[in-house]
């Protein structure tokens, strides 16, 4: 078993447990957290949607994120993915988003490849960390869903 199985059934079991349902906000992984939960047969208990907001205008669009906060801050920050986590609770009890820059282009000064910011949480309260991961593309996006996972099992268990 992977150790995105052992995730996913760790999560499944936590958000049961307090009848919780799940959105996810997508950027960078583009799908990969979503798909990750609907593998796991049985996740239409737990899992309410998810959201791949790739570009700006769908993160505005489909998630609530000023306009503001992505020319202030752009699309791979803090505030962004609050905003995400927040504007894809709506649509569930708890939310995960993830914005970063996965490579091989995209780096911007100050945000190299391999920045990620996660975020988790509720419609309430976001929580978030920065991280930086290291490897090809692919391997940071396995990484950022990996890591998203982990965050948001410690705040489950905590709700």
């Amino acid at each position: 078993m992977s150790h995105t199985s052992v995730l996913i059934n760790e999560l499944a079991i936590c958000l049961s447990a307090r009848h919780l349902t799940l959105v996810t906000a997508e950027s960078c992984t583009g799908g990969m957290i979503a798909a990750a939960c609907t593998d796991l047969p049985g996740s239409s208990r737990w899992f309410e949607c998810g959201f791949v907001t790739y570009s700006n205008r769908a993160k505005q669009r489909d998630l609530n994120v000023s306009e503001h906060i992505l020319m202030n801050h752009g699309a791979v920050s803090e505030e962004t993915v609050k905003a995400m986590v927040a504007g894809a609770a709506i649509h569930g009890d708890v939310a995960v988003a993830v914005s970063g820059i996965a490579g091989p282009g995209g780096a911007v000064e100050g945000k190299p490849v391999g920045t990620v910011w996660i975020g988790w949480g509720s419609k309430t309260e976001q929580h978030t960390c920065l991280c930086k991961f290291d490897g090809d593309r692919s391997e940071v996006r396995q990484q950022t869903l990996d890591r998203a996972l982990t965050e948001l099992i410690g705040y489950v268990k905590k709700y």
